[in-house]
């Protein structure tokens, strides 16, 4: 299969996946465990039941919106963000001096914009209940916990508390409340605590032996974003560890 056609087919993935994620209603998804065991039986584990194996490193691979993700773009450049006006006011006052003063300089490693970086992901279970996504840019974790599990009391953080399930149609999806107010976009385009994160893992095999990983992602905040905001980012399968290179979070590039 050539690039381009395998390009395409992939395109064609996330064509797909953000269509059914327009038809979503805005709701933290049942956190019970998925599968029933048989009748009698215990219900498998999320991490036995899994449909599809998402583990190993992976490396995004940026062919879309490369000058908002290769580099920091301008201030005022915020072409294809449905923002609110207050939004658009807020952005138009990032100064990145001021984030590294006062210690946020992790502002865009969020979770609603941190799978948009270039980046490396490595993703683990943590225990039978918890799927780990370590992500070198920024050096950040994500836990995504599946059935009966309860979000600790505590203030807002980067990655929120994310309920995770197994589709029917073998898609992990990952519901992503509590969140830190942070950034879109590294030029200061902000998402608010109130935001509510919505993302769809699917993978794609290719029949020259790649696998791929497409995560579609909706962010639904009712004080920065006039509507719900669709991205879809893609990562590369990678061998090994060999590549790895966790950095720290940066307010520039």
């Amino acid at each position: 299969m050539g690039y381009s056609t395998s390009k395409n087919r992939r395109i064609g993935w996330l064509l797909v996946a953000m269509a059914g994620l327009l038809s979503l209603p805005l709701c933290v998804p049942p956190a019970h465990a998925q599968g029933n065991g048989g009748r009698g039986g215990t219900p498998p584990t999320p991490k036995a039941a899994a449909p599809i194996d998402l583990t190993g490193y992976w490396v995004s691979v940026i062919t879309e919106e490369w000058r908002y993700r290769m580099v920091t773009p301008g201030p005022g450049d915020y072409l294809l963000i449905p923002m609110t006006l207050e939004a658009k006011s807020v952005a138009d006052a990032w100064d990145p001096a001021k984030d590294e003063a006062a210690g946020n300089q992790c502002k865009s490693y969020g979770a609603a914009g941190v799978m948009r970086l270039p980046e490396r992901l490595h993703v683990t279970w943590q225990d039978d209940t918890t799927l780990r996504m370590e992500i070198d840019a920024g050096t950040q974790t994500r836990l995504f916990h599946f059935g009966d599990w309860k979000a600790p009391d505590g203030d807002p953080t980067w990655q929120g508390n994310s309920l995770a399930q197994w589709e029917r149609a073998g898609s992990l999806k990952v519901t992503t409340t509590h969140l830190r107010g942070a950034y879109l976009r590294k030029n200061g385009v902000p998402y608010s605590e109130n935001t509510n994160l919505m993302e769809h893992y699917d993978l794609v095999h290719e029949h020259n032996g790649e696998i791929w990983l497409i995560v579609t992602t909706m962010v639904r905040d009712p004080r920065y974003l006039r509507l719900p905001y669709i991205t879809a980012a893609q990562f590369k399968k990678e061998p090994d560890a060999s590549r790895w290179d966790p950095t720290p979070c940066s307010s520039r590039w």
